[in-house]
């Protein structure tokens, strides 16, 4: 795949798939192959490497006695045979629906089909002979096969229901086909098959539409997919079955892993081909961290030893490929206004309860927090307050204290003021430039001379004072210190070790991204948590430059510091962090998901307390900078600082950094594999 333009998305192990709903006529194969293909070189123009078509949909579904009927069956041969002869000059592997005889058996097949030879023949397992469905009067089910193999069409194929049809030039692309009821039974045959390594399950399907099934179809396919940490591809009947007594909607579905990609318009009177960009990375990066899912394997051994797999080459399209799949820009951020909410919600709930049991554990009621007017002691304090609340404590056991520096300017002063008086906590400020400067004089600091040195040194100071202060007020007034620090500090090595702002009793914040932060601060104003002259308060707080404030600016109101400048944007930084310790996504493929989705301002959406002036494009080389800066401080020069974490709550499946839980890695690493792969693979 390394041939393939970077500009691909074959290159980065991401595979187009189409679903389709052609027209059918009941009893004229030859009409059904014509708009199978028809429907086939759609795929094919769309760059898709698989086309899924309907149960039955070379002779028509509901043709009921008619599938005993040797016209019928000779045409429908035929008509396979003109899908396998147009098979040459497309790249999509198709899997069709077609009655087969065969040992003197009839069976409902899926064929699976490409590049002018027919690769395997998957018989129904399943057959349904309840209400509205005799399927058992017309066919017999897979297990009455003799043979693993027949001849169809003057080829000797691989047939059963335990064939798993693997790419050789793409190894994670592993195909399994099932029909129709195949999928409603307890143990669909696609579970062994995903155990068994299948990434893309197929399912031919004919079901009729009645009030509600579509909704149930839906939930299984998701959870078929979710279950099997695989893709979910889905094709029903539609217009042109009969409707003597039943109806059929055109339902076509794409899953992975439990998220749906596409979906069909259901009930019209026109073909359809839907398509989606599977992921075949996050697949297999998610079997390979979920043990409960290889001891699954492990479990069936035996049956999974059964199945058999046929090797072909994928034909894979030449030039480059455009992404299609939507990638959120805020990974952590959901894009839809309801699902923010309840994000939202989540996440303040998981912060106070953890808040609220580590203070009944320890018999506290008290707990000590600074306050600098930046996004994540706003945050803090915000929680420590709402955690009191629940309680039944006063507000006033919330102990925030705001400490100046060389550096703060008016702004984060007036506004950590302005906070802590909202929320009506009990504010105190102590100046820490007087300690600090007797600690420069200690260790013979030349600013202690009046010279303007601003170093790591005289950054460190300050940071060390403010938390020094802390622990010993929580000693004082016997209470703990809340952290502040966020998870994107957390991950680019962005905090003082120890002494620093990267300890405290207790950290709320510590598997919070920045990104998310600011929008749980945004939620907090637009669905009006708090008092307008609060929600002023944290407007001014939101529209505040982002900057550590240790470094004198040029005026009281203009910070000598800009964290960005430094780290880069967190809004790109955090949209690496997700992909790189969720996934373990190579970083060429993070710097093609982040080209596609920040590529762009106008494409895709925005999370909606966004303002437009916040929404930002990066072009690929402005990715590949602040990527580097990212694996750089990442692995190589911050995880001393995360091997010692005090505690604190993670609060998303996007993960947290906490050596107890999501993130072991030693202190040790070098950044040479990922950077080295980075140069190497992503032009600019």
């Amino acid at each position: 795949m390394d041939r393939l333009p970077f500009h691909s998305i074959y290159r980065h192990n991401i595979v187009r798939v189409a679903v389709a709903v052609p027209h059918v006529r009941i009893g004229d194969p030859a009409f059904n192959a014509e708009r199978t293909v028809a429907l086939a070189r759609q795929a094919h123009r769309r760059r898709a490497v698989l086309a899924l078509f309907p149960e039955l949909g070379l002779s028509g579904y509901t043709l009921e006695d008619l599938f005993h009927q040797d016209a019928l069956l000779d045409a429908t041969e035929q008509a396979l045979a003109q899908v396998v002869a147009a098979s040459r000059e497309l790249d999509p592997v198709l899997v069709v629906g077609a009655p087969l005889r065969l040992e003197q058996r009839l069976f409902n097949c899926g064929v699976v089909v490409h590049g002018g030879r027919i690769l395997g023949a998957v018989p129904k397992s399943f057959l349904p002979n309840y209400r509205e469905f005799y399927e058992r009067r017309q066919f017999v089910a897979a297990d009455h096969a003799l043979a693993r193999e027949v001849v169809l069409l003057g080829q000797r194929i691989p047939f059963g229901p335990d064939l798993l049809f693997r790419a050789t030039n793409m190894p994670d692309f592993v195909l399994h086909v099932e029909i129709c009821e195949d999928l409603w039974v307890p143990i669909p045959p696609s579970t062994y098959a995903a155990l068994a390594g299948a990434t893309v399950l197929a399912n031919l399907s004919a079901s009729n539409i009645t009030v509600g099934k579509a909704d149930y179809r839906r939930s299984l396919c998701a959870s078929q997919s979710a279950r099997c940490i695989a893709a979910y591809l889905y094709s029903g009947a539609g217009f042109g079955e009969s409707t003597t007594d039943l109806a059929w909607d055109g339902h076509a579905l794409i899953y992975e892993n439990g998220t749906r990609l596409a979906e069909s318009t259901r009930f019209s009177t026109e073909e359809q081909l839907i398509t989606a960009d599977v992921d075949l990375d996050r697949l297999r990066q998610d079997r390979m961290r979920m043990t409960s899912f290889n001891d699954s394997a492990q479990r069936y051994r035996e049956i999974l030893g059964t199945l058999r797999t046929v090797s072909f080459e994928l034909a894979l399209p030449t030039g480059p490929v455009p992404l299609e799949r939507s990638i959120e820009r805020f990974p952590y951020v959901p894009s839809d206004p309801a699902v923010l909410d309840e994000r939202c919600y989540e996440v303040y709930n998981i912060q106070v309860q953890g808040l609220m049991q580590r203070l009944r554990a320890t018999g506290m009621e008290k707990v000590v927090v600074g306050v600098s007017g930046g996004l994540d002691s706003t945050q803090a304090l915000i929680v420590c307050a709402k955690t009191m609340d629940r309680l039944e404590l006063p507000r006033t056991h919330v102990l925030a204290y705001t400490m100046p520096g060389f550096a703060t300017s008016q702004r984060t002063y007036r506004n950590a003021w302005a906070l802590m008086e909202a929320l009506g906590v009990r504010a105190g400020e102590i100046d820490i430039r007087p300690a600090a400067r007797q600690m420069l004089a200690d260790i013979g600091h030349p600013y202690a001379a009046g010279e303007p040195v601003y170093d790591v040194t005289f950054e460190n100071v300050q940071a060390g004072e403010r938390t020094a202060h802390l622990f010993r007020l929580a000693n004082f007034h016997r209470g703990l210190v809340v952290g502040t620090g966020d998870l994107s500090e957390l991950a680019l090595g962005w905090c003082t070790y120890g002494v620093g702002d990267h300890m405290s009793h207790y950290n709320v914040n510590a598997s919070v991204p920045k990104t998310l932060i600011q929008h749980l601060i945004r939620w907090s104003i637009a669905t009006r948590q708090f008092d307008p002259n609060t929600c002023q308060v944290l407007q001014s707080i939101l529209d505040t430059e982002i900057s550590p404030e240790l470094v004198p600016g040029g005026t009281a109101d203009q910070p000598g510091q800009r964290s960005e400048d430094v780290i880069g944007p967190y809004e790109l930084q955090d949209f690496h962090l997700y992909y790189i310790s969720r996934f373990g996504y190579r970083p060429s493929k993070v710097a093609f998901l982040a080209h596609h989705a920040w590529g762009d301002r106008e494409r895709g959406s925005w999370p909606p307390f966004l303002p437009p002036e916040k929404r930002r494009e990066y072009d690929l080389p402005a990715i590949k900078h602040w990527l580097e800066v990212f694996l750089h401080r990442f692995f190589q020069f911050s995880q001393f600082k995360r091997s010692a974490l005090p505690n604190g709550p993670k609060v998303g499946s996007g993960g947290s950094l906490s050596p107890r839980g999501d993130w072991r890695a030693p202190s040790d690493a070098q950044a040479t594999a990922w950077l080295e792969e980075l140069r190497r693979h992503v032009p600019g």
